[in-house]
């Protein structure tokens, strides 16, 4: 199997982008954060945004762990994408739930967060069972959540100025 550390340029990348992307989009929900706040459905899915960028940031900043042992990397892949997970399927129900009539596309408003969840869950059950494609699904799962991440953001922070 791949070693862990010959992804380490990229996990060091990916962790400054994640952690930095986080912080940024944090800071831009706290200028309109009382408006944010009014709507579940906004707040649930910024924060879903947001899980899926510390999902990316932890499992960037394990890869750079020396000597990680694909395996225990594995592991700590899963467990944080259900925690990832439990937000973006909060989210979901939230979307779903909302009475409002004008919420239009409730589909297409959950599947973006789930991608990341999806890329992740499969890199993290790749890595357990020893097959190289975790580390290139893990580094999918990266890229994939800094997409949704700011995608989703991005349609948050429009939202709420409407």
């Amino acid at each position: 199997m791949d070693d862990v550390g010959a992804w380490s340029e990229f996990n060091v990348a990916m962790a400054g982008a994640t952690a930095a992307l986080a912080g940024l989009v944090i800071v831009a929900a706290s200028v309109n954060i009382e408006r944010i706040v009014r709507t579940a459905t906004l707040t649930s899915r910024l924060a879903a945004a947001i899980a899926a960028l510390l999902l990316a940031l932890v499992a960037s900043g394990t890869g750079l762990v020396p000597g990680v042992d694909p395996t225990i990397y594995g592991i700590v892949i899963l467990v944080c994408t259900l925690a990832a997970a439990w937000f973006q399927v909060h989210a979901t129900r939230v979307i779903f739930l909302d009475p409002e009539p004008a919420q239009h596309a409730r589909a297409a408003k959950s599947v973006a967060g789930f991608l990341p969840i999806l890329a992740y869950l499969a890199a993290g059950i790749a890595l357990t069972a020893g097959h190289e494609s975790g580390l290139v699904l893990a580094a999918a799962g990266c890229l994939i959540a800094i997409v949704a991440a700011v995608l989703i953001s991005w349609i948050v922070l429009v939202e709420v100025l409407r």
